[in-house]
């Protein structure tokens, strides 16, 4: 072998060296994963009630992982700011994303230019909680159930209206998918709000407004709102006497507004699975799952292929739902 061929070989040795311990290296990073603390991006504001949901399974992630968690406030642009954060940040399970649907599964369908796409960049990890919406009727309303307000809106169409959170916001848009599965004409009146939207409702100046169960308790005790059917698959731990939508003749009907983890696209599946394990282990404690329902969110801590095929299922159903129903965003 002359001179020119033994550095031809020695330069493919040190290639096929350095390959070998690339190949060697990555998973060792990731065995030896975590050894300092996990930023955890929140596309809300500190505080507000979807931040604190949503910090409720810091202490026994931080427990089961070995490592404190650091929450990451990116609130701004309905979501957008924060997930575009999470998007960008290094796959190495040290940045960790809790988002709703709102930026990830019905924005892609509203606003055009994101600055990341969903099934591209994000990684699902596990769904932490869904909280069911209800539809609720002033008193005033003669249905006293669903059935009798599919009956009542059919007889009258374009009579009826609800109230909802703001165009494009998810109740909004589970009236959109109630009118289109239902076959009843509804008109929708934006608010800038919920509170705003509720208020309307219970002075009867709005007819029906889909909403989380938590907030409208008191006014469910009291009288001053009724509720008709709850919008989730299946009857709610928060109210089992509650029919589903889906069972009260609009079958197959589901409008929730969740919470699920992520991490960046190209996370280490060996992490990924580690934080699943980790948030399944948390959310099941009898603790932890009666706090998630005090809240009014029913607790889930799904596997990683189970909240994958949700994330699609979601996208799927809003897309069809803008589509069909012309929704904008303001």
């Amino acid at each position: 072998m002359n001179r020119i061929e033994q550095l031809k070989m020695s330069g493919l040795w040190r290639i096929a060296a350095l390959a070998l311990c690339t190949f060697h290296v990555l998973p060792a990073a990731a065995q030896q994963w975590p050894d300092k603390p996990v930023r955890v991006i929140l596309s809300v504001p500190a505080g507000a009630t979807p931040d604190f949901t949503a910090r409720l399974i810091f202490p026994g992630l931080s427990q089961q992982l070995g490592v404190s968690l650091v929450a990451d406030n990116r609130a701004g642009g309905g979501g957008v700011i924060g997930a575009e954060i999470a998007s960008r940040a290094a796959p190495d399970g040290y940045t960790l994303f809790i988002s709703s649907p709102g930026a990830l599964t019905i924005l892609p369908h509203l606003r055009k230019g994101l600055p990341y796409d969903t099934l591209r960049d994000f990684q699902p990890v596990s769904l932490i909680s869904v909280g069911p919406f209800v539809l609720m009727a002033h008193p005033s309303v003669p249905a006293k159930n669903i059935q009798e307000l599919i009956a009542l809106a059919k007889a009258q169409p374009g009579k009826l209206n609800y109230a909802s959170a703001g165009n494009g916001v998810a109740n909004h848009l589970a009236g959109e998918l109630f009118k289109q599965m239902a076959g009843v004409d509804i008109v929708h009146v934006p608010y800038k709000g919920a509170p705003q939207a509720v208020s309307d409702v219970l002075a009867g100046h709005m007819q029906l407004m889909f909403n989380s169960i938590a907030p409208i308790v008191p006014h469910i005790k009291s009288g001053k709102i009724r509720v008709l059917g709850v919008a989730s698959a299946q009857r709610s731990p928060q109210m089992p006497e509650l029919p589903t939508i889906a069972e009260s003749g609009v079958p197959g009907f589901e409008a929730v507004n969740w919470f699920g983890m992520f991490a960046p696209a190209k996370t280490p599946r060996t992490i990924v699975n580690r934080v699943n394990a980790a948030v399944a282990g948390t959310i099941k404690s009898p603790e932890m799952q009666a706090r998630f329902i005090a809240l009014g969110a029913d607790p889930v801590g799904s596997s990683v292929e189970e909240f994958t095929a949700y994330v699609r299922r979601d996208m799927e159903k809003y897309a069809r739902i803008v589509k069909v129903s012309g929704a904008r965003i303001d």
